[in-house]
């Protein structure tokens, strides 16, 4: 299986981009909004504590559907975010933390839109140069990224939390691959967050 990555054209432009654009990293769409739906909402426990994500079924259902299946299954429990960028993204959902993995469930067709943007807290899905590649490996966006926005789908907004992803462990070099990588302690819906 080909590595499913954000591009590395795309990584070396990353913070030029954001400096060129003027949005920083402190620009997110973290905020208090409404209360959530328990069954479009994920709970991610990292070591440092929870993060909550939002989920969009109104612009990427069936990667939606595909994101709850797995962390209901447990698949993401212990998976290692084992591509972090510093001032861009963190990326997790390979099993074999090589860039490689996914489920055994089919790719993904794209799922691409204009209705949201790759802000701080954003969740996308990684794919590899098909844009119908996406299967179980995601990332959660540092800073705002909008050279990703319709390249890229997006399932979901971290709404609760993103200080514990900002102490996600970083990777070196132009890969951002990880030695001794963080890892997802556990993974759920939210309306199934108590269940074994």
């Amino acid at each position: 299986m080909r590595r499913r990555q954000i591009l590395s054209t795309v990584l070396a432009g990353a913070s030029l981009l954001s400096f060129a654009t003027g949005v920083t990293v402190s620009d997110t769409a973290e905020a208090a909004g409404p209360k959530l739906d328990p069954n479009n909402t994920i709970y991610m426990q990292l070591k440092y504590g929870r993060v909550v994500i939002e989920l969009f079924p109104d612009i990427a259902p069936q990667t939606v559907a595909r994101i709850k299946t797995l962390a209901d299954e447990g698949f993401y429990d212990n998976t290692p975010f084992h591509r972090v960028i510093a001032g861009f993204m963190a990326q997790g959902g390979d099993p074999t933390g090589t860039g490689t993995g996914g489920s055994s469930l089919p790719d993904l067709p794209a799922e691409f839109t204009n209705k949201r943007h790759f802000l701080r807290g954003t969740c996308g899905m990684a794919r590899t140069s098909d844009p119908n590649s996406g299967n179980s490996q995601f990332f959660i966006m540092f800073a705002p990224a909008p050279h990703l926005d319709g390249q890229y789908t997006i399932w979901g907004q971290v709404v609760e939390g993103m200080q514990y992803v900002d102490e996600i462990k970083r990777g070196s070099g132009g890969s951002g691959m990880v030695t001794d990588p963080d890892r997802i302690v556990r993974m759920r819906v939210a309306a199934d967050w108590d269940k074994k």
